[in-house]
Order: structure tokens, then sequence, then C-alpha cells
């Protein structure tokens, strides 16, 4: 969306929760970009102009590069970091220390931590969305210690401010392993004590509830058993518990899994191309 079109988003969901005050409880979000260090610039000033509820903090570029575009793109920024080695220290592409392919992983993988870290110290989302994207077109990529210690960085600084880390079903669209992030990086989420929300990611209403009951599993088999959310502050002078550009409070729900909304609301999700009908409401509800 061109930035010229904000206040256009805002009136729109403005009107949207006016409308439908009486059903359900809208927020007004916006997800975030890193593209070059002037986005975070640009980014501090929409939210000083416009009223957005809560950030959803997230990364798809390295040095200009799309990052889960394509794999023909991916490898571009690859062979594009690895020329910038060559440069800087003067040796040619060719050399037997670049032929390694994997040179050129390690440091996108390297700079897009760095990029994330970027992003959510100066901006501090309450939501940190798709915490390992990098990984998408690589996914048995080696981490190394030097990666690990930038993932440690990042999640100590969640940690700190109070985040929410999103655990991300659409990774199954992708044919990942696991949801976002994959569970190595999980288990040091949750070790950090950290708070999760969960997400489809739809890009549209045939992805509502897309690989929820996959998402049932998976949060079974780490472990988690609390999923937060943000909500309304209930007096817009009231202090924000997440975030610093954000106008929520984190509501958590414990033993989500004892509930069958999960499957259920999943599953038809997945069967109604057009999204939930007033009968697959009925469904859902009648298991929570």
């Amino acid at each position: 969306m061109p930035r010229t079109r904000c206040q256009d988003y805002v009136f729109l969901e403005e009107s949207l929760q006016a409308k439908y005050k009486d059903q359900i409880t809208l927020l007004i979000g916006m997800e975030t970009e890193l593209i070059h260090e002037a986005t975070l610039g640009e980014i501090k000033s929409i939210c000083q102009k416009t009223p957005f509820d809560y950030l959803v903090g997230s990364v798809h570029h390295v040095r200009g590069f799309p990052i889960d575009f394509d794999e023909p793109g991916f490898t571009k920024l690859e062979k594009h970091l690895v020329d910038q080695i060559a440069f800087e220290s003067n040796q040619t592409v060719a050399s037997d220390l670049l032929k390694d392919a994997s040179i050129g992983t390690e440091m996108a993988f390297q700079e897009y931590f760095d990029a994330q870290y970027s992003l959510i110290d100066q901006i501090r989302p309450a939501v940190v969305a798709h915490f390992d994207l990098v990984r998408l077109f690589r996914p048995t990529f080696p981490l190394s210690q030097q990666v690990w210690t930038k993932i440690d960085r990042n999640i100590q600084l969640i940690s700190q401010y109070g985040g929410l880390v999103e655990i991300n079903s659409r990774a199954w669209k992708k044919q990942l392993r696991d949801a976002y992030p994959q569970r190595d990086i999980l288990k040091k989420m949750i070790d950090a004590g950290l708070r999760f929300c969960v997400s489809d990611d739809s890009h549209g209403p045939k992805d509502v509830g897309m690989h929820y009951d996959r998402l049932a599993v998976y949060l079974a088999e780490m472990g988690i058993h609390e999923i937060s959310y943000p909500t309304p502050l209930a007096n817009k002078k009231d202090q924000t518990d997440v975030g610093k550009n954000d106008q929520v409070q984190v509501v958590t729900l414990t033993n989500v899994l004892e509930s069958l909304v999960w499957e259920r609301c999943g599953a038809v999700a997945m069967q109604n191309p057009h999204g939930f009908n007033k009968d697959d409401e009925k469904g859902c509800n009648k298991h929570s």
C-alpha cells in the first residue's frame, strides 16, 4: 500500500469498527517492512500521523532484495553478498573461498537477523512476525554460532520490552516442516519465557484458518498451552504493556489446546474457499 493511502486505510477500518462494533472487536494495525535504513524513519513518521492500535514487525528484504518472493530472487541476494565480500577483500568471485555457495547464505541469514534487530529495537512492535522467514528457501541450512548469537540477541530484546512472537501457520503452505518460527528457534523462545500469538497470515478469505489443525499439533508438540493476543486499552490514557507505538494491552488464554476450536475451524476454513458462513461459525462455536 502506498504511504499516501495510509489515511484512506484508517478511514476504512474506522468505518468497519463502527459497523461491526456489536459483533466483533476490530483493531487497526500495520505490518512493517525494512527495505533499507531509511524505512525505519518512514515507519516512525507514519506512526506519528496515523492512529494505529498496534504494529506487526516484519522484515521481507535484505539489502533491498526480497527474501520470500521466489528462490531465484534469494539466489540473487546470495550472489550479491558474495560479490560484496570479494570486492571488500580484493578477491574474485571465482576464488576457492567464494566458490562455496554457503557463504552467501550465511551472510544473508546474518544480515536478516541484524535488520530484524534494528527494526524491533527502534520500533518495538507489539508483534514480531514470521521470525525466521529468511529460512524459507534454505530451510535445512545449518545455523552457525554467529547466527545463533544474533537470534539469541533478538529474542532477549523482545523479552525485555514484552513483545509477542507470532506462530505463523502459512509456513506449511510453503512446504516447510514447521510453522514460523521453526522448532529449534521456538524452543529457545519458550526457554526465554516469550509470549506467543498465532496467525494464519491469510492473504485473502480463502486462507483464513489455514493449517490451524496442524498448528494445534505443533503447539502441543512444543508444549505451548498459552496464547496471547492484543486487545484495546480500556482507557486510552492507560499505559500499554507491549511495544512502544501501540495502544493495546495483552490478554493471555490458558489451556488453549483443551478446546477443539482449533481443529474444527481450521478444517472448515480449508474446505470453504469463500471463508466462514453462519453454519460454519456455529460449528466452531459449539466446540469452543
